[in-house]
């Protein structure tokens, strides 16, 4: 049986993709990927979406299949970055640095999610994820917080 992409047209077996994202994982930890699928087991995201799936990530890495993984339809963005797939891995493979790296080379390309790259400018900018406002100064006070101290974004 020949594997084959959504759209049906067979898989290119593409080794160079694998080669790139082992150099930037320092290692070639990704090719002892057996797709025991211990990664799935227990993957809150692969519970709540259809798409999403650990072992299919890992198999697209193997295959070289660089456009399903990072191109502009990519699930990997999916990942909620639990670490399950890490610690769940009989191989030691760490699937969840795999999705991390090409998370990483998505940003680089500029496929990244505007959400994501909303929420990374105001890191930069305030050292916070999310919006303080007015009213959540008032909820601390309510419930008898300290302040929000400012933070050196300089750092």
């Amino acid at each position: 049986m020949m594997a084959r992409k959504k759209d049906g047209q067979p898989v290119t077996l593409d080794p160079s993709f694998r080669e790139r994202l082992g150099e930037v994982l320092e290692g070639d930890g990704v090719n002892y990927c057996y797709q025991c699928g211990a990664c799935v087991g227990d993957c809150p995201s692969a519970r709540f979406s259809e798409d999403f799936n650990p072992r299919t990530i890992m198999m697209q890495v193997l295959y070289g299949m660089e456009e399903e993984l990072i191109g502009p339809d990519s699930m990997i963005w999916q990942c909620s970055n639990c670490f399950t797939c890490f610690d769940r891995c009989p191989q030691d493979v760490k699937p969840i640095e795999v999705i991390i790296a090409l998370k990483n080379l998505m940003t680089e390309r500029g496929l990244a999610p505007d959400g994501v790259v909303a929420a990374a400018e105001r890191i930069l900018e305030t050292g916070r994820s999310a919006v303080v406002t007015s009213h959540t100064i008032r909820r601390r006070e309510e419930l008898g917080l300290p302040p929000l101290a400012e933070l050196d974004t300089a750092e």
